[in-house]
């Protein structure tokens, strides 16, 4: 599989959520990305919600599980780096298809009173992808640690662990807060913007 495959897969992957997340957001006059969740924005009965969920949430899910799947033939053979980028693709990658094939009710309720099947599914699996994301990067940095040539990456990758990890907390413990979208933001970000930095990675060779 050519580099620069594995390349756009993960930057248009990458692109196509954090656009269709800056559409929707100039779409909904009265949201506010400080104080509500990204789900808000799709959720059901919002308008256009069903549309960019499936122009750009699900299509974006899907290129980052073939980048993920993908990325694994571009590192050394280790068992290590094989489960880790499995679970990043899966945890991030089908997780992100599965929250927008099954969106959130309106204001994404998040104590479960009177929810939907379809909220319970939504809900049940952004808290694996926040679980499993952060530990699947764990296992991608400690995989990489053992080849001297990967160690910057390697330490970049734990790096964003740590952080998403912390992150991560925070929002478990905040998840009422009126600066719950900041935090929520802040973790997605980091997990984007390590999707970014490997996949310049594998396109450069300098992994």
């Amino acid at each position: 599989m050519k580099n620069k495959i594995i390349y756009f897969t993960g930057i248009f992957g990458v692109l196509l959520f954090i656009s269709t997340t800056i559409i929707a957001t100039f779409l909904n006059e009265n949201y506010s990305s400080v104080s509500q969740l990204i789900s808000e924005l799709t959720a059901t009965g919002v308008p256009n919600g069903k549309l960019l969920r499936w122009i750009g949430i699900i299509p974006s899910g899907v290129l980052i599980s073939i980048f993920s799947f993908l990325a694994i033939f571009k590192f050394p053979s280790s068992k290590l780096l094989k489960i880790g980028f499995i679970g990043f693709g899966i945890f991030y990658g089908i997780l992100t298809i599965i929250v927008g094939v099954f969106p959130c009710d309106i204001g994404c309720n998040t104590d479960f009173s009177n929810a939907s099947s379809s909220q319970i599914i939504h809900s049940l699996s952004g808290l694996l992808t926040y679980i499993f994301v952060p530990l699947s990067l764990f296992l991608i940095g400690f995989g990489l640690l053992k080849f001297k040539e990967h160690k910057k990456f390697a330490l970049f990758t734990l790096s964003s662990a740590s952080v998403s990890f912390i992150f991560v907390i925070i929002f478990f413990n905040t998840i009422d807060a009126n600066y719950i979208g900041i935090i929520q933001r802040i973790t997605e970000t980091i997990f984007l913007f390590w999707i970014v930095i490997c996949s310049i990675k594998i396109k450069s060779h300098s992994i």
